[in-house]
């Protein structure tokens, strides 16, 4: 009886989110509109930090061959 019920329920659910799929339509569109925003925004803070990150190790990189050089 429990197998008939999870096909039963799965059924159930899918006739559901099809419905809701129509009707939300809107608030999908708005969801995805938002995910790609956040992923743009925290995406380029992540290279930005990265990028400054790769200057400061770059600057003092230079410093140590500097400092080897005068040795």
């Amino acid at each position: 009886m429990g197998k008939v019920l999870s096909v039963v329920g799965g059924i159930v659910a899918i006739i559901i989110g099809v419905i809701l799929f129509f009707v939300w339509t809107r608030a999908l569109v708005l969801g995805i509109q938002f995910s790609i925003m956040a992923i743009l925004v925290f995406g380029g803070l992540i290279a930005l930090i990265a990028g400054i990150s790769e200057i400061k190790d770059s600057i003092a990189a230079k410093k140590e061959e500097k400092k080897e050089e005068k040795k």
